[in-house]
């Protein structure tokens, strides 16, 4: 008897430091996920072939969809925190693929947002969402990822911004410090140098500076983080609140431009580990704080994702649409 077993998809989130991998088959949850390291190959082709390759016997893909923390526009794709740049079409014949579809990885969040249940979100501070109006989603990692879903009729539209790269503002005296310590160094001090992964630690350093004491060298977010939670440091201390209150201004600068009264929604690799800290963090205080539009953004959820992997549920949706 022919097998008439349908091929499966092949998904991958890229991101700056980690890509991860999975197969859709028939019934459209992630399986056989898989975490690589970026720098361990020349671009998505070799990474690709590697994640098959362990796989053993289960079936060439003969669809792709892939999330990229880059801008999408046109064939080549350019990563922003990451050397690798690629051809789409030159990918998708390298795998032998029929098609590859590639968006920008928080399109692909936002995406999965209608999706959701409670149980993949976790609240911070009140409001209550508004049905069919603008969804922000939004989140720190290696890079700061911003999209957005907007309402279309019954439908659902994600928007593929680079809103992480907005010119980040101080909301006091202490952030203009550091933003100011940046811009000597940096130039142009964007959201996404002091809300991410690698802006935790920019921020840590600054303080550091500000306060004429020599930090910690080489430390990663994650020690940053850690000596934190320990309270080991009080520059780490506050460069972790610090962190979460300027998301709080980001979050809300975007809930504003949007008007969205369905909700921000916090994403990415580094909220969610968080917990409790970030519930107690100056985030939401900072959030509602926009003078004579306070009132308005109290009225917005604000919720922290605490589902795994929800650019698979993205990637899952347009890797199955024919």
């Amino acid at each position: 008897m022919t097998s008439t077993r349908e091929a499966p998809g092949l998904i991958a989130d890229i991101g700056g430091t980690n890509v991860r991998f999975a197969l859709i088959t028939g019934h459209g949850e992630p399986e056989n996920t898989r975490v690589l390291k970026c720098r361990d190959f020349d671009g998505p082709f070799g990474a690709a072939e590697s994640y098959l390759g362990a796989l053993g016997g289960h079936g060439r893909p003969d669809r792709a969809a892939f999330a990229v923390a880059s801008p999408v526009a046109g064939d080549t794709v350019t990563m922003t925190n990451h050397p690798w740049s690629f051809s789409i079409a030159e990918t998708r014949e390298r795998l032998g693929l029929e098609a590859l579809r590639v968006v920008n990885d928080f399109a692909a969040v936002a995406m999965a947002v209608p999706y959701f249940t409670d149980l993949d979100r976790t609240p911070v501070g009140g409001g209550e969402a508004a049905p069919n109006e603008p969804i922000a989603v939004l989140g720190p990692g290696t890079g700061l990822g911003v999209s957005a879903l907007v309402p279309a009729g019954d439908d659902w539209i994600p928007l593929s911004t680079e809103g992480g790269h907005v010119t980040m503002a101080a909301a006091n005296a202490r952030e203009e410090g550091v933003i100011a310590r940046l811009r000597r160094t940096i130039g142009h001090v964007s959201a996404e140098r002091v809300i991410s992964g690698p802006g935790l630690v920019n921020i840590y350093q600054s303080l550091c500076a500000l306060d004429g004491k020599p930090p910690e060298p080489n430390l990663t977010p994650d020690e940053v983080s850690a000596r934190a939670f320990a309270a080991a440091s009080p520059r780490a201390s506050e460069a972790l609140e610090m962190f979460c209150a300027m998301l709080g201004t980001v979050a809300s600068n975007l809930a504003l431009s949007l008007g969205a009264r369905g909700g921000v929604y916090i994403a990415g690799g580094i909220v969610p580990k968080l917990g409790r800290a970030f519930a107690e963090s100056g985030f939401r205080e900072r959030f509602e704080d926009k003078g004579r539009f306070s009132d308005f953004v109290a009225a917005i959820p604000t919720f922290v994702v605490t589902r795994e992997l929800p650019a698979f549920v993205g990637l899952s949706l347009l890797v199955r649409a024919r």
